[in-house]
């Protein structure tokens, strides 16, 4: 039987001091950490870690210093032992294996990219990117060429002969990468290894591994404590607090559904307009019609929808475009049968479901009709009205806003509840201005607020 995870944790404790073991068993009797340690002269560092990481996927370990992110991923590799619990790489428990046998795992499946790159400074960036492999007996020939071509890949082909104090503060973590991708292993665990650069640099590095990550599906897991890069990289995140794993989940889970106040302070002030997708705003489409049916089909469709336009589907759900009230009372007086031939792309724009917010607003703008959202396999799965999106951001900011409010019962909750009181008690002809205004409105404030 295949096995998905390409790590599997299960109920792993670390604990510093001559009384570990006591500790862990505290911990797991469910006393408090700090009641757990006391007396015994011992810190808890990771308490009862429990988690997968599948293959191909980026999953970022995020927390604040001392959260014990760090030792976590020491655990992964066997250079810290566990107190209690289970690390299993591909199925192989590494917490039993002799360390000959560990020794060879390291080597064969799992590579480190460390905070400070770890450079031999007497060494050049080619022999420093062929470290492991010459640690493995691999002969010269071939560890050069295993090195060059990972150098290839992080953009460091002709620096191959310079040593590690020539390189900028980048080129030498790229060059801790290359060692990592040189000895060709399927899991990589990257200890806040960008933490070290500046700004620019940074989002440089971050690019490239996205772009390494899309062609060799490596199996990462990325610590760190910047927030923005774990929302970036993360494919999932495993937030820390307190040697605890408090939640895990995609950005968009935690930004939308934080597990605990703690999260939720945490992810207060991020962008969520550069996390949330198209998938987290649009409506479920009402004015579709598969391209086979009649155009009294789609007349009697864009009648009772009320809507401007028809979304047109092909075989399989697969968006085609859409065909306008104009088009349809031509076609009708045509005679035609079908509307195959007459759809048109030219009146409405697409985005995929993973689109963020940010990136639709400009897409918005120049659409007359609402955004078709479309999934991997091209089907039409929803789409955004300019003014469904505008709400949507409303609803952000307010989402953002409320993590700073004052204290319930204040003058800004009286008054904030004084408003959401008026707009429930509106009557629907007041809550919804004229189609006109609503547009032009929705227009202006689109083209203001598109990102730069």
């Amino acid at each position: 039987m295949e096995i998905v995870s390409a790590i599997e944790v299960k109920s792993l404790y670390k604990v510093f001091g001559g009384s570990a073991e006591k500790a862990v068993q505290r911990l797991r009797e469910g006393m408090q950490r700090d009641q757990a340690v006391a007396g015994l002269r011992a810190t808890a560092a990771v308490i009862d870690a429990n988690f997968e990481v599948n293959r191909g996927e980026i999953f970022v370990v995020m927390g604040l210093s001392g959260s014990g992110k760090s030792t976590l991923i020491r655990m992964l590799n066997g250079l810290l032992t566990p107190t209690h619990g289970s690390v299993q790489i591909d199925g192989v428990d590494l917490t039993k294996l002799r360390p000959t046998a560990l020794r060879r795992l390291r080597r064969e499946k799992i590579s480190m990219v460390f905070q400070h790159f770890a450079l031999l400074p007497h060494r050049t960036v080619l022999d420093n990117a062929a470290y492991a492999l010459e640690a493995a007996g691999l002969p010269r020939d071939q560890r050069r060429e295993k090195a060059l071509e990972a150098l290839r890949m992080v953009g460091l082909d002709g620096w191959e002969d310079k040593l590690p104090h020539q390189l900028s503060g980048g080129m030498r973590q790229r060059v801790g990468l290359a060692r990592a991708l040189a000895s060709g292993t399927d899991i990589m665990l990257m200890d806040e290894a960008f933490s070290a650069l500046d700004p620019l640099i940074r989002r440089e590095v971050q690019d490239q591994l996205l772009e390494l990550q899309a062609e060799l599906g490596k199996t990462i897991v990325f610590i760190t404590h910047d927030l923005n890069e774990a929302m970036r990289l993360g494919d999932r995140i495993a937030v820390m607090r307190d040697g605890q794993i408090v939640q895990i989940g995609t950005a968009e889970e935690i930004l939308t559904d934080p597990a605990n106040d703690y999260v939720a302070q945490f992810v207060a002030d991020v962008d969520r307009t550069r996390i949330l997708t198209a998938s987290s705003v649009m409506e479920r489409p009402l004015s579709t019609v598969d391209v086979h049916a009649g155009p009294r089909v789609a007349a009697r469709v864009l009648r009772e929808s009320q809507t401007s336009a028809v979304y047109v589907t092909g075989r399989h759900k697969r968006f085609l475009g859409t065909i306008t009230a104009e088009a349809i009372e031509q076609a009708v007086r045509d005679g035609r049968q079908n509307l195959d031939g007459i759809v048109s792309t030219e009146q409405v724009r697409s985005v995929s479901d993973d689109t963020s917010v940010a990136n639709i607003f400009p897409i918005c703008a120049e659409s007359p009709h609402p955004v078709a959202v479309v999934d991997a396999k091209e089907r039409l799965v929803g789409v955004i009205p300019r003014i469904t999106l505008l709400s949507a951001l409303g609803s952000i900011a307010n989402g953002d806003s409320d993590h700073r409010q004052e204290p319930a019962g204040g003058p800004r909750a009286d008054q904030e509840s004084a408003g959401d009181q008026e707009t429930a008690e509106r009557p629907p002809t007041q809550a919804r201005p004229q189609v006109p205004t609503q547009q032009a409105t929705a227009d202006q404030q689109v083209t203001e607020g598109e990102p730069a």
